[in-house]
């Protein structure tokens, strides 16, 4: 449960993060699949994260004190975005040098629309993860816009996907910010990693 949750800080550069002195724990996905959405819900608060219909509102690598005992770390989305290729590439870079050389990072959380079947650049970088050794989960989001079959269909279909190249799955969540479903399941699998480190 998250008892409290204050933001610290929004940075382009890894280095400027706060000391890697507690577990962190990162949420990224492709623009517009509900991120800012969900760590709201996570977090029980209207608008801790920022939120916007427009894809590529999230520019930095944003930092959440929780419970003072963890850090939750909004990432920029990858995938589409109304950027210059420019921006883009700077984007790439903060993300990769942040996953890579972030020490106390313990899971990426990659968001994946449920309503969607399974994307080229969502298998991509979750593979990339793999190949660079970065544990991760996936969060399927906005459950609550399609029936739950179609969420069934849709999460069994990617994890068909997955299969392809790998051979043990991560954790799978069903989340939706509407209904708050998956929060607690989250929640707790974040407290039992940090039990874990403890």
């Amino acid at each position: 449960m998250i008892k409290s949750i204050t933001f610290l800080q929004s940075e382009v550069d890894w280095r400027k993060a706060p000391p890697p002195s507690l577990p962190e724990f990162a949420f990224i996905g492709r623009s517009n699949v509900g991120k800012s959405s969900l760590i709201n819900m996570l977090a029980n608060h209207k608008r801790i994260a920022k939120t916007s219909s427009k894809p590529g509102k999230t520019q930095t690598i944003n930092h959440f004190l929780v419970n003072k005992a963890w850090y939750l770390v909004d990432l920029p989305g990858y995938g589409y975005a109304k950027i210059s290729k420019t921006m883009r590439e700077k984007w790439v870079k903060m993300i990769h040098d942040y996953l890579v050389l972030r020490e106390n990072l313990k899971v990426v959380f990659v968001l994946i629309d449920a309503r969607l079947v399974p994307q080229k650049n969502d298998i991509e970088f979750l593979n990339s993860l793999g190949e660079r050794q970065i544990p991760f989960a996936i969060i399927f989001t906005k459950s609550d816009k399609i029936s739950t079959t179609k969420v069934l269909q849709n999460v069994e279909a990617f994890k068909h996907a997955m299969l392809e190249s790998w051979e043990e799955l991560p954790a799978f969540f069903v989340s939706s910010a509407i209904t708050k479903k998956g929060q607690t399941e989250i929640l707790d699998y974040i407290s039992t990693i940090n039990s874990l480190i403890q």
